[in-house]
């Protein structure tokens, strides 16, 4: 295998962008405004590389897991940026930046968890454009009565505003995947804190969903005082509740606790 050539690992979820035109619209859909650094996950074969180094940004660092790409890109895509081979997954955003704005293609198999990451920093992470399976970005970008509403939908809402920029076919990658893609920008919001305790905030958000098709009282059952007067959300479903009322039950929770340290993190499976 030369240097001039990537074979796509399916272990690692890749599908090589192929279509110069549509990288170069992902990179001019990020603005990047307030950002001293721009971070590129899982650049592969460096199409959107090429174009986010004419940007011009303060810095512009890629981050590849991939050994064999990161060869790639030091032999054949020239630029201003420094590559860091490993799992951003395991990076520490602190080292990389005091506002960052991230961007990529990203892996199909590990998506989810990177938008999990990007929460956990969203006071660091300003901006988020990027290319996702289209069952995700529908689901990240639908609101309360869409029957793919869910837990990425809600917690993301809470801290970032979220666009929906367009489909992608299957035809643009090489190898080409059985699904289409979609691009999504995530703008950090003025929201400095939550209403509410927010680490029960999220907890009760993974449990109403990982029930979603119970109401509300019965996966949060376990949680609430028996002699808990009603309220309304009690007897809605999951999908129904956006954020404001996510934070309004979060509160209402906390003051009808059976016990008071109970916030036992749920699945991340939505």
């Amino acid at each position: 295998m030369g240097a001039d050539k990537i074979t796509p690992k399916k272990h690692l979820g890749q599908h090589f962008l192929k279509d110069r035109n549509i990288a170069a619209a992902i990179v001019g859909a990020l603005r990047a405004d307030g950002c001293d650094t721009v971070i590129e996950i899982g650049p592969g074969t460096g199409v959107l590389t090429r174009f986010l180094a004419e940007r011009n940004f303060p810095a512009l660092k890629v981050v590849e897991i991939d050994h064999e790409a990161v060869a790639y890109l030091m032999t054949n895509v020239p630029g201003a940026y420094e590559i860091i081979e490993g799992d951003f997954l395991a990076l520490d955003l602190r080292e990389m930046g005091e506002r960052v704005a991230v961007i990529g293609n990203f892996p199909y198999n590990i998506s989810s968890q990177l938008f999990f990451r990007i929460l956990d920093e969203r006071d660091r992470v300003g901006e988020v454009v990027c290319m996702v399976q289209k069952e995700v970005a529908d689901r990240i970008c639908s609101g309360p009565g869409s029957r793919v509403y869910g837990i990425l939908s809600v917690l993301l809402a809470a801290w970032y505003d979220i666009e929906y920029l367009y489909t992608v076919n299957e035809g643009v990658f090489s190898p080409p995947p059985k699904v289409r893609s979609a691009v999504i920008r995530l703008q950090r919001n003025d929201r400095k804190r939550l209403e509410c305790d927010e680490r029960l905030f999220v907890t009760i958000v993974k449990r109403c969903f990982n029930q979603r098709r119970k109401m509300i009282r019965n996966p949060l059952r376990m949680m609430i005082s028996a002699d808990a007067g009603e309220m309304p959300y009690l007897t809605m479903r999951a999908e129904q509740l956006s954020v404001e009322q996510f934070a309004e039950l979060t509160r209402w929770v906390a003051g009808n606790m059976i016990n008071a340290g109970e916030s036992a993190p749920g699945g991340q499976n939505e």
